[in-house]
């Protein structure tokens, strides 16, 4: 049980239920525990996640791309409940269950550009003040561009907002643990 007690999502009222029946709609008709709490709590808050997935989904990084940071992010930070939904979401953009052990591993994937990314997102998530020249040129050399950093950016910022909220709440995992 999560540490933030949530009442009945079929309760909700006003902007709550607003951003309940947004996020119903994109998942298919459920709401993640994680965006249930975020919801009940700050409601405009939801939004602006939902808002900022709505960019990257119409953005220029791809569907895998975008999970393979956030389980970079997610395993680094060592949120339980956003490492499965990001494994889950994960298999379901098509990679492997190897893959993305091997994503959480920060190890070889056998893709040249995809393993670019991780070591980027590693990098920037194990070191702080403004990256190497080098560093740089090794993420545009693997074939991203400028308008992708700032994609990447994002979703680094949006992951560790919900890593975050996850940890403090304890979030109930809903969907399949993972090892």
């Amino acid at each position: 049980m999560s540490r933030i007690v949530i009442p009945a999502i079929v309760n909700a009222t006003g902007a709550t239920a607003d951003v309940y029946a947004e996020v119903k709609k994109m998942a298919g008709g459920a709401v993640p525990n994680v965006f249930a709490a975020l919801g009940h709590l700050v409601p405009d808050a939801l939004s602006a996640v939902l808002n900022a997935e709505g960019v990257l989904a119409n953005g220029s990084l791809s569907k895998q791309d975008l999970e393979t940071i956030k389980l970079v992010v997610s395993e680094q930070t060592g949120c339980d409940y956003c490492v499965a939904a990001h494994v889950m979401l994960g298999k379901m953009t098509g990679l492997s269950s190897q893959v993305l052990t091997e994503i959480r591993q920060g190890a070889s994937t056998g893709d040249d550009k995809r393993d670019a990314l991780v070591k980027f997102v590693l990098l920037l998530q194990k070191t702080s003040g403004t990256i190497a020249d080098a560093d740089f040129a090794a993420i545009r050399g693997a074939g991203y561009s400028e308008v992708q950093l700032a994609e990447i950016s994002l979703t680094i910022a949006l992951t560790i907002f919900t890593n975050t909220f996850n940890r403090i709440n304890d979030t109930y995992i809903d969907m399949p643990r993972v090892k």
